[in-house]
């Protein structure tokens, strides 16, 4: 049975967030350079060191597998220096010829203004591509677009289904934005339920948002059976926020946690939160060495 709670001062800090992927509006410089530099083709005609004759020759002759592993090689700068103009240039090569892995990669060159000049608009059709092949990495860039209105209009049922898509395949980004849209009543019908369990298996990734969300709902009983050690313990993971794709929880929902998980823990005897600090303490300890 669920205890049925206001969720109070707790509920007024909870922020609204689209995290990794929403971006600032900052101005975008008006010149950008050119795409493709006229050079670029000449350059390629020889094999840089680090990059074998025959891989560059396949992705020469068309080979969009190749195309994609030199793209991955000067964005990543495997065996050559990095080169984002390079690495969008053989992106944009495979990605023409339908191979989803490049359509989601220069997706995200677009996004991040890598190689390209920066365009959300670009950024989401790339993504759509990609994601109507399946990728799911692809499928939750292009929700969460959705979801922040950058380059496609805000549309929260739209950014719902692409999310789920993401979610059902472990993105966690997605699993924990999926469980933000049931938790508000966006795009999908408010429940609760539907919330903490994405958020669940968010948080079980390092997502330390979907973290904090959850200690909430355990911490005011919503979705799940109120449990104090329960919110203690994921409020403790997210006040942390170390795991390194976790991110960086912003400084009000950082002093939020902290407040919060001080809250619950003043419900606990000192033999429960001692093991729940440990449960923390071990938490990390198995999850530092794979980081989501």
């Amino acid at each position: 049975m669920l205890v049925a709670t206001s969720r109070g001062d707790m509920g007024r800090h909870r922020k609204h967030l689209a995290t990794t992927l929403v971006l600032a509006s900052a101005l975008i410089a008006t010149v950008a350079p050119a795409l493709f530099p006229t050079q670029l083709e000449a350059q390629s005609q020889t094999a840089p060191t680090g990059i074998g004759p025959v891989l560059l020759a396949k992705a020469k002759s068309g080979d969009a597998v190749a195309q994609v592993s030199l793209g991955m090689m000067y964005e990543q700068g495997q065996g050559v220096p990095h080169d984002y103009v390079k690495a969008a240039f053989w992106f944009r090569k495979a990605a023409e010829q339908g191979n989803a892995d490049a359509q989601d990669c220069l997706g995200y060159s677009y996004l991040h203004g890598q190689g390209v000049p920066q365009d959300y608009t670009q950024a989401a059709a790339w993504f759509r591509k990609a994601s109507e092949q399946g990728i799911a990495d692809a499928q939750g860039k292009l929700g969460v677009a959705y979801y922040s209105g950058l380059g496609v209009p805000r549309d929260y049922p739209e950014a719902a289904a692409w999310l789920r898509k993401a979610a059902e395949q472990g993105v966690a980004e997605a699993q924990y934005l999926l469980g933000d849209l049931y938790d508000k009543g966006q795009g999908v019908p408010q429940n609760y339920t539907q919330a903490a369990g994405w958020y669940s298996r968010a948080a079980e990734q390092g997502n330390a948002e979907a973290q904090y969300h959850l200690g909430d709902s355990y911490f005011g009983g919503h979705g799940v059976l109120q449990d104090y050690a329960e919110a203690y313990f994921w409020l403790d993971l997210a006040a942390a926020g170390k795991l390194a794709a976790a991110g960086k929880l912003d400084a009000l929902l950082t002093e939020a946690t902290a407040k919060y998980r001080d809250k619950a823990a003043s419900h606990l005897t000192p033999a429960v939160l001692s093991r729940e600090q440990e449960r923390a303490r071990q938490w990390f300890e198995a999850h530092q060495a794979k980081p989501q």
